[in-house]
């Protein structure tokens, strides 16, 4: 069964770090884009970061660059976002999805077509 599952969220105090994991089974996530979204209730899920399949290639969103870092482990078919500095404003269900795409990655893509069933982070003031 194709699947991908986050985890590594949770409730941090604004200014804290968290490291979220996005782990494959079922099939190698090598030569998948992966991206990471994030979505609050009532709100557009927005595009957070990406990494290309390669690796070589990042995006991030305005209201994360120089707070969140991207980085993948294939031998351990595991990709990672690391949050530093985290607002309040940062709360909200994270989530990753693969889109085929070796070279580059957008977090504007529509191309993302398997997604995770995201892990909750709270950051509080």
């Amino acid at each position: 069964q194709v699947q991908l599952v986050e985890s590594g969220g949770g409730l941090v105090q604004s200014g804290g770090s968290l490291r979220l994991s996005c782990g494959a089974s079922g099939f190698s996530l090598a030569g998948y884009a992966i991206g990471w979204f994030r979505q609050v209730p009532g709100k557009e899920r927005e595009g957070v970061s990406c990494i290309s399949g390669s690796g070589g290639s990042t995006d991030f969103a305005d209201s994360v660059k120089g707070r969140f870092t991207i980085s993948r482990d294939n031998a351990r078919n595991t990709v990672y976002l690391q949050m530093s500095s985290l607002k309040p404003e940062d709360t909200a269900v994270y989530y990753c999805a693969t889109e085929r795409r070796r070279w580059a990655c957008s977090i504007f893509s529509h191309n993302y077509d398997t997604w995770g069933q995201g892990t909750q982070v709270t950051v509080s003031s």
